[in-house]
């Protein structure tokens, strides 16, 4: 998957600046895709050019211009041969797991205990972003009732799958911390 086909899928849910992109890519992207804004400008240059979006300059006062994209048809025709095709098998790449594949040798538990603690924090932040963005989506109504009813289902199942990311990745990191500090204080070569 190109960074291109996030940008299609994000535009799928209606025009906006490189800015608003960025915004949408921190908010309900950045668990599954990520880019600086600088990728996100280049890229949307690409889509551009290749007319699978379009752009239109919108006049602010007190502010400069911002330019505002669309997908185009034939965007829209990209995004859907995209679906199409078979997904790939997700790839994790997560330096505190070779961290931990080391442990043992690198004798430094308290690091591993601070960085588990980290991520965990992190997590916890991304989960209460998470309930807001659902508290905005469901506006009221049951999930059930979302999920029968709604015209766009898509950023919620995605919305779904970063809530359990976050929620495992929680309940790991408190498993690291403990087990981690049961193994400090327990073993008489501990530091």
């Amino acid at each position: 998957m190109s960074l291109r086909h996030a940008l299609l899928a994000a535009l799928s849910q209606g025009e906006a600046s490189g800015y608003e992109l960025a915004k949408r890519f921190d908010v309900a992207v950045a668990d599954y895709w990520t880019a600086t804004p600088q990728q996100l400008y280049r890229d949307l240059e690409r889509l551009e050019q290749d007319g699978l979006v379009q752009a239109r300059v919108v006049e602010q006062t007190r502010r400069p211009n911002k330019r505002v994209f669309t997908m185009t048809e034939k965007g829209l025709e990209e995004l859907r041969a995209f679906g199409r095709r078979p997904s790939k098998p997700p790839a994790m790449r997560d330096e505190l797991l070779v961290k931990l594949q080391a442990a043992d040798r690198t004798g430094e538990p308290e690091t591993l205990i601070e960085a588990a603690r980290a991520r965990a924090a992190r997590s916890a932040q991304k989960l209460i972003r998470y309930e807001q963005l659902r508290d905005r989506l469901l506006d009221g109504r049951s999930e059930d009732e979302y999920l029968r009813n709604s015209d766009e289902v898509g950023p919620y199942l995605t919305l779904m799958a970063g809530r359990e990311y976050e929620q495992l990745n929680i309940s790991w990191a408190q498993t690291v911390i403990e087990t981690l500090e049961r193994r400090r204080t327990s073993r008489p070569d501990a530091d």
